[in-house]
């Protein structure tokens, strides 16, 4: 309701008062007509206090808290109370509702910015930080997040019992395992992410891991050998950091940062976004979780939601890999739906889901910041979700057991996986994933190539397998007609990708190499030459961890193996079975 006269301006939704600024990409207040508007939202200047001769003093009266009425001005003692200036004469003011005054102290501004996959308001800043909870997790965590790099965040939902309602979910007095784990990789162009599922019931070794105490003491907590996965969190004090380092013991996958959630975050997001559309193949009534669908298409949200993620006998054999893809597939529609304009136009589900995401979040101090969750948010809705693919660790029954219940890793589908995320290479097949590269970056491949008798190149092995330098070498000298080149021996620094670094006056023989090798423009790096052993400037390749071999171009595909067993990407309406 507009607050121009009509109605009481108790009544007004504060989220009806913003409106979406199309100049600046913002939400903004909305002011009555004979307000001023600017197209940049800031701060309003208050009005200068009087002095005791009269005159403005410049100084500015303290900012008021919100929800609380502004203190009248004081008065010397024994002097006549006056009237507010300006109002003499007339009735006094109506005061502002406890919400007009809360969202008019922050100077009436306001950035709505993406957390968790949708927006919410600068305004709230320190009141949602104050929901987040946040681990010390030491070392097991990156110290600060960059988003100029790939980034691997480590999404942790426990079976703790925690909220009303919940008395049918996980096991009874559980401390909090690792029941469902996702690693979240997301590529440094921002073009694709990596949902790799990791099943509670994998049998891993856990490492020895460090924790804090409530004490300010740290200790360290024994590792196992041949246990479940899940088992990693909660257990004799395990904390998410030990959980991160089983992952990278396990997959050789290191992640960033972690974000942990227990069952009524499932409630509270879906709710705040007004459900999710799920579809199931059969009709569902699961009396253990007290789940009923029909057939098809149906909305989601709360208790219902929460039913559908967690129930292990609607779907498949009734094992925990079945619900990994009914998670999956629910995971996929969430994302379309915090993404979908509906909501981001929306004011009021944007606060709603602020509360709700940070409330549900415990997340590594370094992420902490309720900036830094927008930060890591705004990029990752830069990746279309088209190219968000979702996959488990290839994994096959446990051969220890008689009757299979756990599983262990593929042996030998699982290591191209993991080596495809470590080396940020996407598991979609879009054309944006293979590097068409703007300006400058596509321009360094274009114009005149010196003969490959002229290309002088010192190479170097920064993260590939033993030996490859050399064999890349001979290569080059008997193959290429590279000879003006020789072996540099190893990096100081491991590298996911090669590179060649030549000065600008090389550029011609750079474009040469770059297509004997097949090297991206990205590739190519104008920096400095470097001397080589007869005293001559000369380039620097370094072999990354993406080199494939001598001979092998690195153009030679661009896609990590395809073949990957139940892999989907959040696009696509699937239907559980």
């Amino acid at each position: 309701m507009d607050t121009q006269g009509r109605g009481r301006a108790e009544d007004v939704d504060p989220a009806d008062q913003w409106v979406l600024n199309p100049n600046t990409g913002e939400y903004e207040l909305r002011l009555t007509p004979s307000a001023p508007q600017s197209g940049v939202p800031g701060p309003r200047r208050p009005a200068p206090v009087p002095n005791r001769a009269g005159a403005p003093s410049g100084r500015t009266t303290a900012p008021v808290a919100p929800g609380r009425g502004v203190p009248p001005p004081r008065r010397r003692r024994g002097a006549p109370e006056e009237p507010l200036p300006g109002r003499r004469g007339r009735r006094p003011a109506k005061q502002p509702s406890k919400a007009k005054k809360a969202l008019l102290w922050t100077g009436g501004t306001m950035a709505f910015v993406l957390v968790a996959g949708a927006t919410t308001g600068y305004f709230y800043l320190k009141h949602l930080e104050g929901n987040v909870g946040t681990t010390d997790v030491g070392d097991a965590a990156a110290s600060s997040f960059s988003k100029d790099e790939a980034f691997n965040i480590l999404i942790i939902g426990t079976d703790k019992r925690t909220g009303a309602g919940n008395e049918g979910y996980g096991d009874a007095g559980s401390v909090g395992h690792a029941d469902t784990n996702i690693l979240l990789h997301v590529s440094k162009d921002r073009t694709n992410a990596t949902a790799l599922s990791i099943p509670r019931d994998l049998i891993i070794d856990i490492p020895d891991c460090e924790t804090n105490q409530d004490d300010g003491t740290k200790t360290v907590v024994s590792g196992q050998e041949g246990v479940r996965f899940n088992r990693s969190l909660g257990e004799s004090g395990r904390d998410a950091g030990c959980t991160m380092r089983t992952v990278e013991a396990a997959t050789g996958i290191k992640p960033d940062h972690f974000v942990m959630a227990d069952f009524n975050a499932v409630k509270t997001l879906t709710t705040a976004v007004d459900g999710v559309d799920v579809c199931v193949e059969k009709a569902v009534n699961d009396k253990q979780s007290k789940l009923v669908l029909p057939a098809g298409e149906s909305k989601v949200e709360g208790e219902q939601a929460l039913a559908f993620v967690r129930t292990r006998h609607a779907f498949g054999n009734s094992g925990d890999l079945d619900r990994i893809k009914v998670q999956q597939q629910f995971l996929g529609s969430l994302m379309r739906k915090m993404t979908s304009g509906d909501t981001l136009t929306s004011p009021t589900k944007l606060l709603k889901l602020a509360e709700a995401a940070t409330n549900a979040l415990t997340v590594d101090k370094a992420i902490g910041k309720v900036g830094t969750l927008k930060d890591i948010a705004l990029e990752l809705k830069k990746v279309p979700t088209k190219n968000i693919s979702f996959m488990t660790i290839p994994v096959v029954d446990n051969p220890a057991e008689e009757i299979p219940v756990t599983v262990v890793i593929n042996k030998s589908q699982a290591p191209p996986v993991f080596d495809a995320i470590k080396n940020d290479v996407s598991f979609t097949e879009v054309k944006a994933q293979q590097k068409k590269e703007k300006g400058a970056v596509a321009a360094r491949l274009k114009g005149t190539k010196s003969a490959a008798s002229e290309v002088r190149v010192r190479i170097v092995n920064g993260g590939a397998a033993g030996g490859a330098a050399q064999a890349e070498l001979l290569y080059l000298q008997n193959e290429e007609g590279v000879l003006k080149s020789e072996n540099a021996g190893n990096a100081d620094a491991s590298l996911a990708k090669t590179t060649l670094e030549y000065d600008p006056d090389q550029a011609d023989q750079a474009r040469r190499l770059a297509d004997i090798m097949g090297l991206s423009g990205s590739a190519l790096k104008p920096g400095k030459s470097v001397i080589n052993s007869q005293g001559l400037p000369t380039m620097t390749l370094t072999l990354g961890k993406d080199f494939k071999g001598a001979g092998v171009k690195l153009s030679s595909t661009t896609a990590a193996p395809a073949n990957v067993d139940g892999k989907s990407t959040a696009d696509k309406v699937q239907c559980a079975s």
